[in-house]
C-alpha cells in the first residue's frame, strides 16, 4: 500500500471500527491543529458512513503552553462552561467522541505541579457527566494516535525522517498495512475475548505480582469481570476505545491492594514525564510514593481526591506482543500501556463489574470500586514478572510467567 492508501485506511479504521458511526448520529472529535490534514480525512470518512453532522474541536499546542505559563493563577480554578455543554449535548443526542493524539510528550515541561493539578481537578469536576458516560460506556468513543513533529523527534532522535518513521510503526500497531485492516481487527479482538472469558472462568480472589522492585498483592471484587477492548453502547453498537489495544482488564477491589510496585515504562502525565518510581499500598491505599524523575507531579496526581490514592484498574498484556516486541518507547500511554501489564490509579470502570453499568456512581463503592476525578494507567510489565492467581479457596495458579501467559 501507498502512505495515502494506509493514511485512508486508518481514517476509515477509526470511524467504522474506533467509534463505529451509524447513520444520522453526530461526531465530535478533539485533537490538535498538529492533525488538521487527516483530521479533514476521518471527516469525510465519517459524514460517508451516515454522520449528520461532524463537529471538530481543535487546540493548538502552543497556545495550551503559553496558557499555562501565562494564565493567572485562577485560571486553573476554573473550566469553561461552554465546553461542558458541548459534551453534554453530544450525550443527549447519543453521538460518539473521537480523539485524535498527538501529543508532544515534554508539551507541559516545567510548568509548576501545581497548576497541572488545578487544571486537572477543575476539569474533573466540571467534565462528571462525561466522565460517566465514557466509564459506563453509555456512548461511543474511541483514541487515535497520529505522528507529530515533537512527537516524532523524541520517540526517534536518531532517525533521518523522523515522522516517517513514527507514521509506519503506528500503522503496524493498528494492523494497517497488509491486508483488509477491518477484518484483522475482528480477528484480534476475538482472541482478547477467549483470553478474557478464560480469566473469567477461574475467577481468581487475587493476584499476586512479582518483579525485581515489586511485590504486590491486589484483591478482585467478586462480581469482577475480564474485558477486552472491545465495548457495546446501550444500542448494542459495538465500538473499541482505544486502538492499538492489546490488553484483557478489569477493576481492583478498592482495599485490598497491598505492597510495593515499581513502573517499567515512563508515565507522561500532563505532558510530563514521571518515572523510576514505586508506590507502596496498605489497605488499598497508597501509603508511600517515591520518583527519580518527576516526584512533585507524581505527589500532585495521587492526591488530586481521596480516590486518586487508590487502584482503579488491573490490566494484563503479555510481554511477547507487537507494541513490546518492536522496541520502541512512545512516551505516550495510549501505546505503552499497550506494551505491558499496567495499573490505573484513580477512577474504576463499571463496566468490569456484573451489573455495574445500572448502578449509580455512589453505588460502586458498596461493591468494592473506587471512583476519582483523575484515572492514570502505568506500566508495570516486563520479561521478569510473574503473576499468580489465587481463588477463593487458596489454590494459587500461575497466570503469567517471565512476562507471558501460562496458559
Amino acid at each position: 500500500m501507498s502512505f495515502e492508501e494506509k493514511l485512508a485506511q486508518y481514517a476509515e479504521l477509526a470511524v467504522r471500527v474506533g467509534v463505529n458511526v451509524q447513520p444520522g448520529q453526530e461526531l465530535l472529535i478533539a485533537t490538535t491543529t498538529d492533525t488538521v490534514e487527516f483530521t479533514r480525512l476521518v471527516v469525510a470518512k465519517a459524514y460517508e458512513a451516515g454522520a449528520k453532522q461532524v463537529h471538530v474541536a481543535f487546540s493548538d499546542p502552543v497556545v495550551t503552553r503559553t496558557h499555562y505559563e501565562l494564565a493567572p493563577d485562577r485560571a486553573f480554578h476554573e473550566f469553561p462552561d461552554w465546553v461542558v455543554r458541548q459534551r453534554d449535548a453530544i450525550i443527549d443526542k447519543k453521538g460518539a467522541f473521537l480523539w485524535i493524539d498527538a501529543e508532544d510528550p515534554d508539551l507541559l515541561t516545567g510548568i509548576p505541579a501545581k497548576r497541572l493539578s488545578d487544571a486537572q481537578k477543575s476539569a474533573g469536576k466540571a467534565l462528571e457527566r462525561y466522565r460517566q458516560a465514557v466509564g459506563s460506556d453509555k456512548i461511543a468513543w474511541s483514541i487515535v494516535a497520529i505522528p507529530s513533529e515533537k512527537w516524532a523527534q523524541k520517540v526517534f532522535p536518531d532517525e533521518e525522517d523522523q515522522m516517517a518513521a513514527l507514521w509506519e510503526v503506528i500503522f503496524q500497531t493498528v494492523r494497517i498495512g497488509e491486508t483488509d485492516a477491518v477484518e484483522l481487527w475482528q480477528k484480534h479482538i476475538l482472541k482478547l475475548e477467549q483470553r478474557a472469558a478464560l480469566l473469567n472462568e477461574r475467577r481468581y480472589q487475587k493476584l499476586h505480582y512479582r518483579a525485581p522492585g515489586t511485590d504486590l498483592t491486589i484483591g478482585l471484587p467478586p462480581a469482577h469481570m475480564w474485558m477486552s477492548g472491545a465495548s457495546r453502547t446501550p444500542e448494542q453498537v459495538p465500538f473499541i476505545a482505544n486502538m492499538p489495544t492489546e490488553e484483557v482488564y478489569t477493576v481492583p477491589s478498592k482495599e485490598q491492594v497491598d505492597g510495593i510496585v515499581r513502573n517499567t515504562k515512563p508515565l507522561v502525565y500532563q505532558g510530563n514525564r514521571i518515572d523510576e518510581f514505586t508506590l507502596r499500598f496498605e489497605n488499598g491505599r497508597i501509603v508511600e510514593a517515591q520518583a527519580e524523575v518527576g516526584e512533585d507531579l507524581l505527589r500532585e496526581l495521587i492526591t488530586t481526591d481521596a480516590g486518586a490514592a487508590y487502584l482503579g484498574e488491573v490490566a494484563l498484556v503479555p510481554h511477547q506482543s507487537p507494541i513490546s516486541d518492536s522496541g520502541i518507547l512512545f512516551y505516550n500511554t495510549l501505546f505503552d500501556e499497550n506494551a505491558s501489564n499496567h495499573l490505573a490509579i484513580g477512577d474504576s470502570y463499571p463496566t468490569c463489574l456484573e451489573g455495574g453499568k445500572e448502578l449509580e456512581r455512589d453505588q460502586l463503592k458498596d461493591y468494592g470500586l473506587n471512583t476519582s476525578i483523575v484515572h492514570e494507567d502505568f506500566m508495570i510489565g516486563s520479561s521478569e514478572m510473574d503473576i499468580d492467581g489465587i481463588t477463593a479457596d487458596g489454590k494459587v495458579e500461575a497466570v503469567f510467567r517471565n512476562g507471558n501467559w501460562a496458559f
